[in-house]
């Protein structure tokens, strides 16, 4: 795994907690020779998590649209910073850059890339692992919805191992590394076709 694309907050959050986690994460991410791939942000947790990357001599990837670019929320010392048009290209190029994915606590901006990236695995578009660090118990009633989901048939049980929730980031990493995806069909049952 040479390169992880994080998803969290623009926001610090109310706990010290969060703000410790994004750090944590970056200097990991760093002192293990992975690149950080990220949304560009100098600010909030995402913020936190490239300058310790950046601090602890790691390799921070940013990719930025050109309007957040022009508020001046672009962090201006990352290892390399492309500038895209929309969002949408801008979550694209991100993924293209990352062998896996990480979610740290976050607001609207994080459950988008979450989701959204949860979904293409499970449209088999990657095949990538996703992870969710769990920084005290933030994830759980996210959980809880994709559990409910999967009781009303809306989420086929099997998809619940595209991804993973951990409180630990180094058994999160292992369970990266040594990740196998399955894909679960969806719409036909191949044994009736």
């Amino acid at each position: 795994m040479k390169s992880i694309c994080l998803f969290c907050g623009s926001n610090k959050g109310a706990r010290p907690e969060y703000e410790a986690a994004a750090r944590e994460f970056g200097r990991t991410l760093a002192e293990q020779g992975v690149t950080l791939v990220y949304g560009a942000g100098n600010v909030g947790l995402v913020g936190v998590a490239a300058d310790a990357a950046l601090a602890s001599g790691g390799r921070v990837v940013g990719v930025i649209p050109e309007f957040l670019k022009a508020k001046e929320v672009a962090h201006l010392g990352l290892s390399e910073l492309h500038v895209t048009e929309t969002m949408h290209q801008r979550k694209a190029l991100m993924a293209e850059l990352s062998d896996g994915f990480i979610a740290l606590p976050g607001g609207f901006g994080t459950f988008d890339e979450l989701f959204e990236i949860l979904t293409w695995a499970q449209l088999s578009v990657h095949d990538k692992p996703l992870g969710m660090l769990d920084v005290g118990g933030f994830f759980q009633p996210l959980q809880a919805m994709v559990d409910r989901a999967v009781e009303e048939g809306f989420v086929p049980a099997g998809n619940l191992n595209l991804f993973q929730r951990s409180e630990s980031l180094p058994a999160l990493l292992d369970w990266m590394r040594g990740y196998r995806p399955q894909p679960v069909p969806k719409w036909l049952d191949l044994s009736k076709t």
